[in-house]
């Protein structure tokens, strides 16, 4: 199938879903996450396929979510969720909880190669693989987003100290937190991903399934599922406490202004 703004690559086991939008820092389009959804659903139904690496091309994995190139505006001025509050609620929903979550449980091994910025959007989609391998230039900035993962990959205590401060987490940092599982310079981050997604290629799918599911039915036992429906609701209590026609407006400034305010702080030197 032909995709506008992702890619998919496939080395013998292993296939690669590459974000294409380089030009955005392969911003996070609703096109882009639909193509994602459809691309992982038509991967995990191949079975000469047994590991998936999702990428990003050029110098960023991804900077988040598209908050108006000339195409995002033109597809959400088609209102494709429908209007006002509902349009709203639904659009976040499908696009964020039940397309990210359908990555997730994707049956097979999965492997998130990060590369440069990995801004909220990006932290939201790298969070739904099973492990991230990222270059050492790797730097991940969370947030309470839609799909609200920063408790389970970081921790409570270290999700509050982090999320409350707003700033960056460098790759050795994250790697110390168990966020990454691997850490390696930027030249050889392909070669770390394929060498990992081929060790784990060399056991066959039923067993590859298999842990996978016992491992995220641990997880859901946990409360996963449930934490990210109720944070999502307060995340739309948040979005909704403005009117609609400002929305679109406030939601820049509120990310961007966040993104602003930890490059200011890493610029200062007052990161940890």
């Amino acid at each position: 199938m032909d995709y506008r703004h992702i890619e998919v690559e496939r080395r013998g086991r292993i296939a690669t879903l590459r974000l294409n939008r380089p030009r955005y820092r392969n911003a996070q389009s609703r096109v882009l996450l639909e193509e994602m959804t459809d691309a992982f659903a038509r991967l995990d139904l191949d079975n000469d396929i047994r590991v998936i690496v999702l990428s990003g091309a050029g110098d960023h994995f991804s900077a988040g979510h598209d908050l108006g190139t000339p195409e995002e505006a033109a597809d959400r001025d088609s209102l494709p969720f429908g209007p006002g509050v509902l349009g709203r609620v639904t659009r976040s929903w499908h696009l964020y909880i039940e397309n990210s979550l359908r990555w997730r449980d994707v049956k097979k091994p999965t492997i998130a190669q990060v590369q440069g910025y990995c801004i909220f959007g990006g932290f939201l989609i790298a969070s739904c693989m099973d492990i991230i391998i990222a270059a050492d230039d790797a730097r991940f900035l969370p947030s309470h987003l839609q799909l609200h993962t920063a408790p389970w990959d970081l921790g409570v205590r270290n999700a509050k100290k982090i999320l409350f401060e707003n700033r960056f987490i460098h790759a050795a940092e994250a790697r110390s937190l168990g966020l990454v599982s691997e850490v390696v310079p930027r030249a050889d981050l392909e070669a770390a991903v394929m060498a990992q997604a081929e060790r784990w290629a060399a056991n066959d799918l039923l067993t590859l399934r298999m842990l996978k599911q016992s491992i995220n039915g641990a997880q859901d036992a946990m409360g996963y599922r449930t934490a990210l429906q109720a944070a999502h609701s307060n995340y739309m209590i948040m979005e909704l406490a403005i009117g609609e026609e400002q929305a679109a407006r406030h939601r820049q400034n509120r990310r961007m202004g966040g993104v602003a305010a930890a490059l200011a702080k890493e610029a200062a030197g007052t990161e940890r």
